[in-house]
């Protein structure tokens, strides 16, 4: 084959994949330079900081611990841990720790283990189920609240759904309200908080939308109403709303746009989130997040998925995890110069938009 026909040839699965392998290490050799020379704005504003993390032992949760003392040298990160499978939440912090996502840092930062510490706890539960004592302590300690804890399940009760999504951001916020030493909030939401049925084919701009209901009511009914009862009643309730994920998600939004005036707090709002575009590794991905999107693209890239059935005009809203932990950290940093009040709210959709892939890019051979 000459060099002219090789070069007109359309790359193979194989080579597109070497060729963005290349791109991606080239990108990481860069950043790891920057890194090393101090002079990024929002390293330098991280530094020496304490942060409080939800949903740190999820998919963002992980690389978002693993950017901060990497990348953002802070000095202590509490994690909201509840105890499960027989074990306590120091434990589950220690194996949590042990991810491959962590390689990096275990090598060139060992001591971050020790600045790593677990509080018990849970997000579903009044004042996130800390006890006084943890709870002064973060409320005299953190300077940053990352809120990235969710059920994410579609088909959660709503009873669930609605102490965890709903609730427990708002107890985000009376613990924010408590920190002495506060300087910004993120509250990690998701693209898809009001892209309802009637919005189909519109697009959801970074603003606020109107609520399905008062959260406050609904947060009452999840506390007080018979569960059968309530279940009965979830589809009038959600109405507008495809799954209980995506109607709560909307619930929190409004907590933080009714009693978030006084706090540093933006949204982010990521798409489908799935493996790692380059950081700290090409392709990590938490095992337990094989599925779904990440199961489709695995099975196509592995053989194992042979035929889809889908809307080829369709845009593929998969983002990369480490694109969406670069947003919410920036956020953070761009959060504390606002004025925040209610209107001053920053809201960040994290989408492929600007290059939509579309589903018949996506061909399975």
């Amino acid at each position: 084959m000459s060099e002219l026909d090789r070069q007109a040839r359309p790359e193979t699965d194989v080579e597109l994949l070497f060729s963005l392998e290349k791109e991606a290490l080239m990108r990481q050799h860069r950043m790891v330079a920057i890194t090393a020379s101090g002079n990024s704005s929002i390293e330098r504003f991280y530094a020496g900081s304490t942060v409080f993390v939800t949903g740190g032992s999820g998919f963002v949760g992980k690389l978002l611990v693993e950017k901060l003392f990497r990348s953002c040298n802070v000095n202590k990160v509490f994690l909201l841990l509840r105890s499960k499978k027989d074990k306590n939440a120091q434990q589950r912090a220690k194996d949590i720790l042990m991810d491959p996502v962590f390689d990096s840092l275990h090598k060139h930062r060992p001591e971050f283990v020790n600045n790593v510490l677990a509080l018990e706890g849970n997000v579903s539960k009044i004042r996130l189920g800390l006890n006084s004592t943890d709870w002064n302590t973060l409320a005299e300690q953190v300077n940053f609240i990352f809120h990235a804890a969710a059920t994410v399940n579609f088909d959660e009760p709503i009873k669930i759904a609605t102490l965890t999504n709903v609730r427990g951001t708002r107890e985000i916020l009376q613990l924010a309200k408590s920190c002495k030493n506060l300087r910004s909030i993120v509250h990690v939401s998701t693209a898809y908080s009001h892209a309802t049925k009637s919005r189909v084919d519109s697009a959801v701009k970074e603003q606020f939308y109107e609520s399905p209901m008062p959260p406050s009511v609904m947060i009452e009914l999840a506390e007080n109403m018979d569960e059968t009862k309530l279940n009965s009643m979830a589809q009038t309730l959600m109405d507008d709303w495809p799954n209980t994920y995506s109607f709560s998600k909307a619930l929190a939004e409004e907590i933080v746009r009714t009693e978030a005036r006084s706090l540093p707090i933006c949204i982010v709002r990521p798409a489908i989130v799935v493996s790692s575009y380059h950081e700290p590794t090409i392709g990590w991905i938490d095992p337990n997040n094989a599925y779904g999107a990440s199961g489709l693209i695995l099975g196509k890239m592995t053989g194992i998925l042979h035929t889809a059935v889908a809307n080829q005009e369709i845009i593929i809203s998969f983002v990369p995890v480490d694109i969406v932990v670069n947003t919410v950290i920036a956020a953070g940093w761009e959060t504390t110069k606002q004025q925040t009040n209610e209107d001053d709210i920053k809201i960040y959709n994290v989408t492929n938009n600007r290059s939509p892939m579309h589903w018949s890019k996506f061909k399975i051979n």
